[in-house]
């Protein structure tokens, strides 16, 4: 049916978009794109209300801190969801992914308390990414090239 490396780069190119789409949405959540604070589904739906779970979450940070640290993780979040959907250094991409997903699982970790990080999958997702980076450092994924490239190629093995 399907050869290993077929579904290897299959699977490699749903993790990039769940992950990309993931952070996509928190950061849209953040601008009320998904409806206003308070709304079914709506985990904050404005940057007030983000600021403030960052702040719980970064408990040891000084008030004024608090805003440039939830704008670098915003903007981190498009750049790492922007690297995953065009492929450019996979690798490294999902390895920024992971590294910032065990950040925010353990902040919330010791902040909330274990229940929910588990809930809402953060663990899981890291682990997804730091899988994503291993198969593209192995060649599993596709490292420089976007999947439509590789299934192209892949087309061009069976002519």
């Amino acid at each position: 049916m399907f050869e290993n490396r077929s579904c290897v780069m299959l699977s490699c190119w749903a993790v990039r978009i769940a992950l990309a789409a993931s952070f996509l949405s928190a950061v849209a959540d953040r601008f009320g794109a998904w409806g206003p604070p308070g709304g079914a589904g709506v985990a904050w739906g404005s940057l007030e209300k983000y600021e403030a779970y960052a702040a719980k979450l970064n408990w040891f940070l000084t008030p004024a801190l608090v805003s440039p640290v939830a704008w670098i993780a915003t903007t981190a979040e498009v750049l790492i969801a922007v690297g995953l959907l065009v492929g450019w250094r996979l690798k490294w991409v999902a390895f920024a992914a992971a590294v910032l997903l065990t950040a925010f699982a353990t902040a919330m970790v010791v902040a909330l308390g274990p229940k929910p990080p588990l809930d809402y999958s953060v663990f899981s997702a890291a682990a997804a990414a730091y899988l994503l980076s291993a198969s593209a450092a192995a060649g599993g994924g596709s490292n420089n090239l976007t999947a439509a490239d590789e299934v192209a190629l892949k087309a061009r093995e069976y002519e």
